[in-house]
């Protein structure tokens, strides 16, 4: 038996030993970004995790992983062995090839500082969906209606297929799984009830070269014996209305188009190991359903006297005929990897009012994307008529004008389409007690709802709104002492939540459509914000698939047609194709996804190619359309080169990535020409200035980095000038509005940065906002006719509160490295928020009293930080009450190297 004083001295040591390497564990783990995830197609899905541990300086020295068949399992698929790296992130899997329609639990133990192995994480897992072509056993199927020929003619009644499938479970079901998808939307159904939460499903592609499907676990929804599965079908972006929109351009000119259809397979495993397959085919039956009408535009009208009892059920009522195999959409079936499209929030109505007799307006008190559902009571064949709109008119009733698809508001939308194309939808009672609704296969801009029609009066009991939007995790928060940058941060939440519907929209009901320039200016925003490696993956895949021969990348995607000044072959402006690869290398620098780079090298390659063919001594004039909604001259000249330069430049850095010494030389010798013929034609050594020295000149030349470092300083102070000229207020446009802030931010100008950014009269947010504005206006100006206001591209303002005011920017790719660079400014007292990066949380929270500038940041273990201090709040910096000497100075902070932790850093004079 050991003495006491042995115990006590083992148990001392042991303790030390902890505090010096604190045990890691594995947590959080994912597959390609998701955790758990149903329907897996890559072939070698990437694994990644992040570290929990107590203490600082965690560091992971080795990973070992095991993938099985089984949730005990020990590697039957995979046994990585013990690998000698410090990588968490985006670990390929290297094990025996995948089989569809399978499980697989993995697990991972890591090693620290210390040579020692963590516990092994709970087993995560993930299923694959169909790997193989031949392995997807469904048809396209439909209701054999012949196509309208006519264009008036889609503008009448035309009731959605209903599809049905009864079929028996033979035995003990272990597990079963739902494979669908739909051109355009689908609802499912197992036995009357409808199968998972999201809504228009699937997400829009260009369905010749691609279609999502999803998959559903509905092992709870089968019972033993007799069921039955139901689809409802909409038109979705795959029967669009022939709208002309904006008098000319017709969508069904540019998509793939058809009658809607659906194609699925029901896979169902019983407990003695047997598989069986449901899939779609001639032997399911259709029939007409009660939406008679739906656009994703104009809206929906549901015949509630039309609904057929027990339709996806046992035994339904009404006449059934046999389903017609289809070709429907023949591109490419694909897993849905984005966020699907939920309910995200429901909204109680502020009030409703009868505006006249009869006519009642209800406002919601916030704009925002999505529909509506109400709860009424009254005859058969009352119809209730819903319209919405963003604003009211001078007498109190509804203003749907800065919501109305396509300008469309002359009779300029083409044969049979309505004179103004406002949102409206419709429903049809059937006098069956209280009845509840909401639209399918719809979704609209709006505050305000105008409901006629209505049996008695409405109250706000009878009607909620249905926030919509992919179901984006968030991903960082923001608080600071500026009670309207913090009121600008929650628009600027509301305005991207009613954006991503599939794609990065411009606006929710006029267009709806992923304008890439939008995406170049907001995405950083967006990320900063949101989980958004999945939902970009696929906005790059889409600009992929509508690449056009030539290798230009239009102006949205999918293409719709749309090529303002381009420089040919259907390709859009400067601006908008440079939105492509710059949302690739934010991929990488926000996320570390290296691969995504790689599969995008070859699309990369050729819409460089094609910009360096048709450039003019390393030029462009007028194929831009320069700082859309600046305050002044658009820069167009400037802009269109300096695009096709950010593009090259991007693509030397992409080869050098990917590891091809001889594209990067060859990309990096163009990229060099172009510099120089831009500063040649553009640039003032004499005054600093680019062109005539406006906002959007200064920022955009600046941002892309083309001069050295005295000239920057020139041209720096010219910027600063051209805000003094506007006596502190923003005159810039999309880009120039993003590349401003963070060329002030790069430059430590933060205080300029603020003085426009708390502006409180025309033009600026504060504007908006103390003129009602609850999500952001389409331009700096009110309107009330023309423009939407509710549209992101000015949300890019809301990177500058993370990477300026919180001070967090990555260091490395995904944040591996971080540098923490506050930039306290005017009048703020203190700032506060996170990100949460590839690694884990990372944090800023300071505040300024007392003559004491206070920090406390959060590192994420396998992570090391340089924490940089503004010197001008102090020189004395103690962290946790211990006086620190800096690393280095820099540009007036005092810098400080840390591994991951927590801290607290104090400064004083």
């Amino acid at each position: 038996m050991q003495p006491k004083w042995m115990l006590l001295a083992l148990v001392l040591c042991c303790n030390a030993l902890s505090a010096q390497t604190p045990a890691l564990s594995p947590v959080r783990l994912s597959c390609e970004y998701r955790q758990n995830p149903l329907g897996i197609d890559a072939p070698a899905p990437r694994l990644s995790w992040t570290l929990g541990g107590a203490g600082r300086d965690l560091v992971q020295t080795a990973y070992e992983v095991t993938v099985s068949t089984t949730r005990n399992g020990n590697g039957d698929a995979w046994k990585s062995g013990k690998i000698t790296s410090g990588e968490n992130i985006h670990i390929a899997y290297a094990g025996a090839p995948l089989q569809s329609f399978t499980r697989y639990w993995w697990r991972v133990r890591v090693y620290g500082k210390d040579g020692k192995a963590s516990a092994w994480s709970v087993p995560a897992w993930f299923e694959t969906g169909a790997l193989l072509p031949g392995e997807w056993t469904g048809q396209w199927i439909g209701d054999g209606s012949t196509p309208v020929l006519k264009e008036e003619d889609h503008y009448g009644d035309d009731p959605m297929p209903l599809l049905r499938k009864p079929f028996q479970a033979n035995g003990v079901v272990a597990s079963a799984r739902l494979y669908i998808s739909g051109a355009g939307y689908y609802e499912a159904y197992i036995n009357g009830k409808k199968v998972g939460d999201q809504v228009l499903d699937p997400g829009w592609t260009s369905y010749g070269k691609r279609v999502l499907y999803a998959v559903h676990d509905i092992t709870s929804l089968l019972k033993n014996g007799r069921n039955a599965a139901g689809i409802m079908l909409g038109n979705g972006w795959y029967n669009p209305l022939p709208l002309r929109m904006w008098g000319s351009r017709n969508w069904r000119d540019f998509l793939v188009t058809g009658r809607p259809c659906a194609n699925a397979m029901i896979r169902i495993t019983y407990t003695n190991g047997k598989t069986e397959t449901i899939a779609t085919d001639d032997s399911w039956q259709a029939a007409p359903g009660p939406v008679v009408r739906n656009s994703v535009y104009l809206g929906e009208h549901y015949d509630a006297r039309r609904e057929i009892a027990n339709w996806a059920a046992d035994q339904p009522s009404g006449n059934w005929k046999a389903a017609v195999v289809v070709k429907g959409p023949q591109g490419k079936m694909e897993t849905q990897q984005q966020p699907p499209i939920r309910i995200t929030q429901t909204i109680r109505p502020r009030s409703v009012k009868e505006v006249k007799p009869g006519t009642y307006l209800v406002d919601m008190g916030q704009n925002f994307a999505g529909t509506v559902r109400i709860r009424v009571q009254g005859k058969a064949g009352n119809q209730v008529v819903l319209r919405y709109g963003e604003d009211t008119l001078k007498n109190g009733e509804i203003n749907v004008m800065t919501a109305v698809a396509g300008q469309i508001k002359g009779g300029n939308g083409g044969p049979g389409a309505p004179r103004i194309a406002w949102q409206e939808d419709r429903y049809t009672l059937k006098g069956n007690g209280r009845e509840t609704w909401s639209p399918r296969f719809t979704f609209h801009g709006f505050r305000y709802v105008e409901i006629t029609g209505w049996p008695g009066k409405p109250g706000v009991a009878d009607i909620d709104g249905l926030r919509l939007s992919a179901d984006l995790p968030a991903a960082g928060s923001f608080t600071s002492s500026n009670t309207m940058l913090n009121r600008l941060d929650e628009v600027i939440r509301w305005t991207f939540l009613s954006n991503v519907f599939s794609v990065q929209s411009d606006c929710p009901a006029r267009e709806k459509l992923a304008y890439a320039g939008d995406i170049l200016c907001s995405a950083g925003a967006f990320m900063h914000r949101f989980e958004m490696p999945n939902f970009y993956t696929k906005t790059i895949r889409d600009h992929e698939d509508a690449q056009r021969p030539q290798g230009g990348i239009t102006e949205t995607a999918p293409f719709v047609g749309i090529a303002d000044a381009g420089p040919g072959d259907g390709s859009g402006p400067m601006g908008w194709q440079a939105g492509y690869p710059f949302l690739i290398k934010r991929m990488y620098a926000f996320y570390g996804d290296k691969r995504i780079v790689e599969e995008s090298y070859a699309s990369m390659q050729r819409l460089t190619d094609f910009l360096h063919a048709k450039a003019k001594n390393n030029l462009f004039e007028a194929e831009d359309l320069g700082d859309h909604e600046a305050l002044g001259d658009r820069e167009i000249p400037l802009s269109a080169s300096l695009f096709y330069y950010l593009t090259v430049r991007t693509m030397a850095e992409f080869a050098t990535i990917v590891d091809k010494p001889a594209d990067a030389a060859k990309y990096a010798s163009i990229r060099d020409n172009i510099r120089q013929a831009v500063k040649n034609k553009f640039y003032q050594p004499a005054n600093g200035q680019f062109r005539n020295g406006t906002q959007t000149a200064q920022a955009m030349g600046l941002w892309m980095d083309i001069l050295d470092e005295a000239e920057a300083e020139k041209a720096l102070h010219a910027l600063e000038a051209a805000i003094d000229k506007k006596n502190g207020h923003i005159a810039t446009g999309i880009f120039g509005t993003k590349m401003m802030f963070d060329v002030l931010r790069e430059h430590d100008r933060n205080e300029v940065a603020y003085r426009v950014a708390d502006q409180r009269s025309f033009p600026g947010w504060g504007y908006m906002i103390d003129n009602g504005a609850t999500t952001l206006w389409e331009t700096w100006a009110y309107s009330d006719n023309t423009f939407s206001q509710n549209h992101p591209m000015f949300g890019s303002v809301g990177e500058w509160f993370y990477r300026s005011l919180l001070g967090i920017n990555a260091g490395a790719p995904g944040y591996r490295k971080i540098i923490i660079k506050p930039q306290p400014a005017g009048d703020l007292t203190f700032a506060k928020g996170h990100i949460q990066s590839m690694y884990g949380a990372i944090g800023s929270d300071w505040r300024i009293g007392n003559g004491v500038f206070t920090l406390k940041t959060s590192i994420p273990a396998n992570t090391t930080a340089e924490v940089m201090i503004p010197v001008k709040l102090g020189t004395v910096v103690k962290e946790s009450g211990k006086l620190l000497q800096p690393q280095r100075t820099e540009n007036g902070y005092a810098v400080f190297a840390t591994g991951s932790g927590n801290y607290v850093f104090t400064v004083s004079k």
